[in-house]
């Protein structure tokens, strides 16, 4: 692979690193007064809107998705920078410009695997920034990082299926503009073949049987930025059977087709995470004194400072190569980097983000600086997609084949 951006990636870069500069980074503070004011707390923050509309504009818009009809057309490799960039605003950021879980990863599936009416009626309006979206996998009762082990059941009758199920962590499900789920169930329970089990299909949110209990903390945090997490209740919910997607029993390869891209781009955007991290510590390493001299002139910080730079330069290389081999020799054949990144880039920014937060005293666990929602979010990763203990003991078990 070639260490150097491509053209269109250095122009889009500039243009992306223009755009938080002067439209992400004002709003932060911004947006967080607005939801004070508003009526719900999941209501979405009018410059929101004015940042989508600005990034629609710039042609910022669905960078992720590499269908050039549908989306940029750009490779994993072409957007793997520009995800690091809207990762140092992870609240703001990625929902400006459209690429935002779990919206990114439904429209994935619905591109891959929709019929031409599934993608009419709730493809392009996501495209287009009108609606939301959520996706319902997770559940209370099981062991989710095993997803065989799903309960919810989806038993056809007539022309209509019927879910009846209860999830939690759903992403999305709280925002009044989340319009439709994608739910993962059982329609074959019985079925010889664990991972023919599974089907997924479309259930609209205002359809009878569906409530949002809800909604799910992360570390005491309400996640705005990606319009909460909610226990979700399917109580006989019936839909029609044209809303399956894809076909009966294929679930669970749908899941893991929608999985790969999205262990990536978390992946990017923790990178830009652990730079923003960096970039304040640095910053308050040179502003404030302890013991007669600046935070900057400490051994300790000296340590600190130089061993995130070093993660970082690391971590950054392996998610391009992974980028790259997805785009070379596709997702299976880069599964093996897939895991990689996944198990050590939540690790080591959660570690980068916790020295940061170290040197900022009691400003570190504050309102006042976006450190402590950096940590939640980086350390939700290393259960999200997957715990780590599932993606090493995968990646232990391809590694010692090679020798049995």
């Amino acid at each position: 692979m070639h260490f150097a951006f491509d053209a269109r990636t250095e122009e889009l870069r500039a243009k992306l690193l223009a755009f938080m500069d002067e439209y992400v980074y004002p709003a932060e503070a911004v947006a967080e007064e607005q939801r004070a004011a508003l009526a719900s707390p999941w209501d979405t923050p009018p410059v929101v809107e004015e940042l989508k509309a600005e990034a629609r504009r710039q042609g910022l818009w669905n960078l992720f998705l590499p269908d050039g009809h549908y989306g940029a057309g750009l490779t994993n490799l072409q957007y793997a920078p520009l995800a690091e960039i809207t990762g140092r605003s992870p609240q703001l950021a990625p929902t400006a410009t459209n690429c935002a879980a779990p919206d990114t990863g439904n429209m994935e599936v619905l591109h891959q695997f929709g019929d031409e009416q599934q993608k009419k009626q709730w493809l392009e309006p996501l495209l287009a920034g009108e609606i939301r979206s959520a996706f319902a996998m997770t559940e209370p009762d099981v062991a989710s990082s095993d997803a065989t082990n799903i309960t919810t059941l989806i038993e056809r009758d007539g022309d209509d299926y019927v879910i009846t199920g209860r999830k939690w962590y759903i992403s999305g499900a709280m925002n009044p503009d989340c319009k439709i789920f994608i739910v993962m169930g059982k329609t074959d329970p019985d079925g010889a073949d664990i991972r023919r089990q599974q089907s997924m299909v479309l259930v609209p949110r205002d359809t009878p049987g569906v409530t949002v209990k809800r909604a799910m903390r992360v570390f005491g945090y309400e996640d705005h930025s990606h319009g909460g997490h909610a226990e979700v209740i399917f109580d006989r919910a019936r839909v029609p059977v044209s809303n399956l997607i894809g076909e009966e029993g294929g679930g669970f390869a749908i899941a893991q087709a929608r999985l790969g891209p999205g262990r990536i781009h978390h992946c990017m955007r923790l990178i830009g995470m652990a730079e923003r991290a960096i970039e304040l510590m640095c910053r308050r390493a040179v502003s404030r004194q302890a013991f007669g001299k600046a935070l900057a002139q400490q051994g300790v910080v000296h340590n600190w400072i130089a061993d995130a730079r070093v993660t970082v330069e690391q971590l950054r290389l392996l998610v391009l190569k992974t980028a790259w081999l997805m785009d070379t020799v596709g997702n299976r054949g880069a599964h093996t980097e897939i895991q990689a990144i996944k198990i050590a880039t939540p690790r080591a920014v959660v570690d980068i983000i916790d020295r940061a937060i170290q040197l900022h005293g009691a400003g570190g666990v504050s309102q006042d600086f976006p450190l402590a929602e950096l940590y939640a979010a980086a350390r939700t990763l290393m259960i999200a997609d997957g715990p780590d203990e599932v993606h090493q003991r995968s990646l232990a078990r391809r590694e010692l084949k090679k020798y049995l």
